[in-house]
């Protein structure tokens, strides 16, 4: 058996271009693309102009390339919305799969894809990057190792100006952002980042109570979302979330996390740092590399094919994430607390 993954790619938009293309040209001892598909032809033919790709492992119907016999997995990089059919087709070929975040578009179709996936015995990794990250993997052994004794609280804001960043070459741009067809719009799609680190530090949610400020914009049900949210154990914490305004203010208050003996503050994941203050006055700097998450995440699912690793973000995290975004809206439209 070769050591390569021979991957099929279904989507080769800014996802692809950005994030998974870049990481897996790292990882060439790894992985081989096997075949592309995308629904505008010249976009998977240009990448195949340009890697070398014969031009019969070029599609433009996906349901064609899981046609082949000689490709291992699939990672598959479409809207939200498209997410639960592509990857229940991808599953049903008998491929594993690399999913993006939301695995799905709603816990109970989320469900459907994990009980699919046991039935045939496949490897899924969900792509949150989150639980990847150098600098959340910094704390989480941080928190275990107790460095700064127990950890209480947290606070945590992030800002999003979406109407700033439709307007530039960003992901905010793409038309399936600005009018979603799916729940929660940019909140499930960008707020779930955020459920999916809370978790990664903190364990499983118990109980959530938010406010919201409705939007009257397509791409996001609120303005603002403020929660506090309780975790199993015993964490409890501040969260807010902006859809059309970010954090001015410098340093902005990002991620703070509170503990016995001293706190931990990441100002942005882009900084390149993480500072700990201890109670007895004593700082530290710890540096990270940003972004450094979308690599390690393909190392895991190579290890995990090859040598039967465990994969740290599985469908099942996944469906936590995506049970806890649902959590916070619903609790924002029954203006009750809402329990996990």
């Amino acid at each position: 058996m070769s050591e390569k993954i021979r991957l099929g790619v279904i989507g080769l938009g800014m996802a692809w271009d950005r994030l998974h293309w870049p990481a897996l040209q790292k990882l060439t001892d790894k992985y081989e693309i096997g075949a592309v598909c995308n629904k505008t032809l010249d976009k998977a033919q240009g990448f195949a102009d340009a890697t070398g790709l014969p031009g019969d492992r070029v599609y433009a119907d996906y349901h064609e390339m899981l046609g082949r016999g000689d490709l291992d997995a699939i990672d598959v990089l479409v809207p939200i919305s498209e997410n639960f059919e592509v990857a229940r087709d991808v599953l049903a070929s008998g491929r594993h799969l690399i999913a993006e975040k939301p695995f799905a578009g709603s816990p109970e179709a989320a469900r459907e894809l994990i009980d699919l996936k046991n039935s045939k015995g496949l490897k899924v990794i969900v792509a949150e990057n989150c639980r990847y990250d150098e600098e959340n993997t910094v704390i989480k052994s941080l928190l275990t190792e107790r460095a700064l004794g127990e950890a209480l609280s947290f606070t945590q804001i992030t800002g999003a100006d979406f109407e700033k960043d439709e307007k530039e070459n960003t992901f905010a741009a793409k038309e399936w952002r600005q009018h979603p067809t799916f729940e929660g719009g940019i909140f499930l799609d960008g707020g779930i980042h955020d459920m999916a680190r809370m978790r990664f530090l903190f364990g499983d949610a118990d109980r959530v109570f938010a406010a919201g400020r409705p939007h009257d914009k397509a791409y996001c049900p609120y303005r603002t979302i403020s929660a506090q949210l309780s975790f199993q154990n015993g964490v409890a914490g501040q969260y807010a979330y902006f859809s059309s305004c970010a954090e001015l203010m410098k340093p902005p208050v990002g991620l703070r996390i509170y503990c016995t003996d001293g706190e931990i503050y990441l100002e942005s994941k882009e900084c390149g740092r993480l500072q700990l203050f201890h109670r007895d006055g004593r700082t530290e700097q710890l540096p990270f590399t940003p972004a450094a998450g979308y690599a390690r995440e393909l190392v895991n699912f190579w290890g995990a094919l090859k040598n039967g690793e465990e994969i740290v973000s599985t469908p099942e995290k996944e469906l936590g994430d995506i049970e806890l975004v649902f959590a916070v809206l619903r609790s924002v439209r029954q203006n009750e607390p809402v329990s996990l």
